[in-house]
């Protein structure tokens, strides 16, 4: 999954580090437990693999922006389109590279919205 998510990150046009190594597995085992307690089961399903890459992705990126510490990250030419499977975003060019990487944090984090309704479980 980590690998997943660091190739992820560098199509998005940032390059993990060795120090990113802790902060990568914490966000990507919050993002599992979230869906795991939103879909009650015990083990994230193989079909929500995607989800688990774009939200770690995003969550991660957004620790780094609001620490100050998204250094390097090209937000001219990472934040302009973003295409998943057949989805596919496209943020408005007149738009700030800031805000563009705004909306580009919000649909990471937030996508798959649909899917877990796929694989949840009735709690008793």
């Amino acid at each position: 999954m980590k690998d997943d998510v660091i190739k992820r990150l560098a199509a998005l046009g940032y390059e993990a580090t060795t120090e990113d190594d802790w902060m990568l597995d914490f966000i990507i085992q919050k993002v599992e437990d979230h869906i795991k307690n939103d879909c009650n089961v015990t083990v994230v399903p193989d079909g929500l693999h995607q989800v688990v890459v774009e939200r770690s992705s995003g969550e991660f990126l957004f620790v780094k922006k609001q620490g100050g510490r998204l250094e390097g990250f090209d937000l001219e030419s990472a934040v302009k389109q973003v295409q998943a499977g057949d989805t596919s975003v496209t943020f408005a060019d007149g738009a700030s590279p800031e805000s563009r990487l705004d909306a580009l944090l919000k649909h990471l984090t937030s996508c798959g919205g649909g899917d877990l309704a796929c694989y949840r479980k009735i709690r008793w």
